[in-house]
């Protein structure tokens, strides 16, 4: 994708289009953000945006993000300033001030509040992230594989109320923050995972903004032309189409500061007579076919378009009825090692298969069909 080197109100849409799809579900619906962030830039100018190499070693990078069940954003819109009160909390117990923001995760709301918070602070946003996609769970992110610490974390609400958290790793900085934030409401503004430029350098994955703002484009510009994203998308970005269906059952219920459940889906067309079943923590994590074989797994990227429209659909906004393609993407190979699955693999969010990469599960599906055929 085309590097991006500063964001206008104008790139807004596109990196909300490019966000929606690489949240694999989750990390919230970016449009909020995106009116966030165009009001912060109507009200300051353009964002620049910062390639991680040409950071300082010694400057302070900080990531900010939203952390809740996205189906609570959908009631309780934010007040506007609470990632912004979350990073000068932070800034307090640090003793400085930020030199420059960055995304948390690649998707859904969490690509956009960042833009905002950087335009409103006057500040750089690196174009980078920690996961390449959106992941449920604060420690699942690239900094944790290079020992960076979450904390000191701050949270804000929107009636005001701040806090500074401290805790010993970054797992359990989650489990504490999650407590906090169900006592939010549900969902928290944080700054969090405050590191060097040395340390930015080393642990973040590089170039996340581009991609982003390159998928909402080639989505845009595939729907101006009638056409559907799904196969541009898995020619450039390496994925497969796994499955097209009609969604027949919803079973979502948001529980312990997650919107967990799982969703059924009969397939159309090729797909007639065939049947999905996608598990979602936040984010698409499983996907199985009608006998209980993965089709693609966590880390890997299971992404979802609306058939007519070409639209990406989140976990809160998938209902009976709607037409669906599902495709598989590879994940940012740094959560393929052993350190990367112990983080974010199937077994950490409790499902019994063990990871196999998409790709190879396509291949396999593909012998397994064309066998059945013969």
């Amino acid at each position: 994708m085309t590097p991006i080197s500063r964001i206008t109100r104008a790139d807004m849409a596109p990196i909300a289009l490019g966000g929606a799809f690489l949240g694999t579900g989750g990390g919230g619906d970016p449009f909020i953000g995106r009116l966030m962030a165009e009001q912060a830039i109507d009200a300051t100018g353009p964002v620049p945006v910062l390639d991680v190499a040409a950071l300082d070693d010694d400057a302070l990078v900080v990531p900010v993000a939203m952390m809740g069940a996205p189906t609570v954003m959908l009631e309780k819109l934010p007040r506007g300033d609470e990632a912004t009160c979350a990073l000068r909390a932070l800034e307090a117990v640090l003793g400085r001030k930020a030199d420059a923001i960055f995304c948390i995760e690649a998707g859904g709301l969490n690509s956009t509040i960042p833009i905002a918070v950087a335009a409103a602070a006057g500040l750089p946003i690196v174009d980078g992230d920690g996961m390449g996609r959106a992941f449920p769970e604060l420690q699942m992110v690239s900094m944790t594989m290079f020992g960076i610490h979450a904390c000191p974390m701050a949270m804000a609400d929107e009636k005001g109320n701040a806090l500074v958290l401290n805790a010993i790793d970054n797992l359990s900085t989650e489990r504490f923050a999650r407590v906090v934030t169900v006592e939010m409401g549900g969902a928290a503004l944080i700054a969090f995972y405050p590191m060097t430029g040395r340390q930015a350098k080393q642990s973040v994955l590089r170039g996340s903004l581009s991609l982003i703002h390159g998928i909402g484009r080639i989505i845009a510009g595939e729907q101006a032309a009638n056409r559907n994203p799904a196969d541009r998308l898995a020619r450039d970005l390496n994925g497969m189409r796994l499955f097209e269906g009609r969604v027949t059952d919803v079973n979502r219920r948001t529980e312990g500061g997650f919107a967990r459940g799982q969703a059924r889906l009969d397939g159309l067309d090729r797909h007639a007579g065939c049947r999905l079943t996608l598990k979602f923590q936040n984010e698409f994590l499983v996907a199985e076919d009608e006998t209980g074989a993965p089709l693609a797994l966590t880390p890997d990227l299971i992404c979802l378009l609306d058939l007519e429209t070409g639209q990406p659909i989140t976990t809160e906004q998938m209902a009976y009825g709607f037409r669906v393609i599902v495709s598989g993407m590879p994940c940012d190979p740094k959560w393929r090692s052993a350190q990367g699955l112990q983080l974010a693999g199937p077994g950490y969010s409790g499902y019994d298969h063990r990871y196999t990469p998409v790709e190879a599960l396509t291949r396999q599906k593909h012998t397994i069909d064309m066998e059945d055929q013969a």
